[in-house]
């Protein structure tokens, strides 16, 4: 008995750590991530107050000022949703759906910057329609968020496999893509807020991408998970 005791306060105390640590790289990344293109606009807005700045520069300071804006504005809608998703207070609009419309509309919205890209998209799914219980604005952002995160941390000129395969009680959706970053940490920390496989931070997105798709896989009734083979 002392012994089981001794380990339930091991492994709570350890549980409390870890809860601890990432709390505090939550509020640093947030912080960093909310920082830099704040940072950026304001710099840049001190620029534009220059009376000698030509009409080149002014576009130019223009560009960046949007790109810097939209940014921040991601960054807190993702915020507000995973918020909002944490606290419950999200509801859901269940109907039956094709899923493979759906994943087919997702690649339509993203197919500007798939042919800019260096991937190569290899898509497979059934011929007849797959039919699912879901929330088709919600699953929307699910393959909005995989699909996005896909082409930002995906290694250049690398395969991208995406297959819909149906079995008797669930389908699966699975997604396959080599990473450009070394994925040196644990696969359950790859769905904690703000975990970035990139770790100087330097690519687009807020962090919390997987993190909601993951909740809201979950609110309807799936699972979502990821198996690190290598990179």
């Amino acid at each position: 008995n002392i012994n089981n005791m001794r380990k339930s306060f091991k492994n709570s105390l350890e549980s409390e750590m870890k809860s601890e640590r990432l709390k505090s790289e939550l509020i640093t990344n947030v912080s960093h991530d909310l920082k830099t293109p704040l940072t950026s606009i304001i710099n840049y807005i001190d620029l534009l107050k220059q009376k000698d700045i030509t009409s080149e520069e002014l576009y130019e300071y223009i560009s960046i000022l949007d790109k810097k804006s939209q940014r921040l504005k991601v960054i807190i809608e993702d915020l507000f949703e995973a918020s909002k998703i944490t606290s419950g207070s999200v509801e859901l609009n269940m109907e039956k759906l094709d899923v493979i419309s759906l994943l087919n509309q997702a690649l339509a919205e993203f197919d500007e910057k798939i042919k800019k890209s260096t991937l190569e998209f290899k898509v497979s799914y059934p011929i007849n329609k797959v039919y699912l219980n879901l929330d088709g604005k919600k699953t929307w952002r699910v393959f909005e968020n995989l699909i996005g995160n896909i082409l930002k941390y995906s290694q250049k000129n690398t395969r991208v496999y995406i297959d819909i395969v149906e079995e008797k009680e669930k389908v699966n959706i699975i997604m396959k893509n080599i990473s450009a970053f070394e994925l040196n940490f644990d696969v359950d920390e790859i769905f904690e807020r703000f975990k970035r496989g990139d770790q100087s931070r330097s690519t687009e997105g807020s962090g919390l991408g997987l993190a909601i798709a993951k909740s809201i896989v979950e609110m309807e009734g799936g699972r979502l998970n990821i198996q690190i083979d290598g990179d």
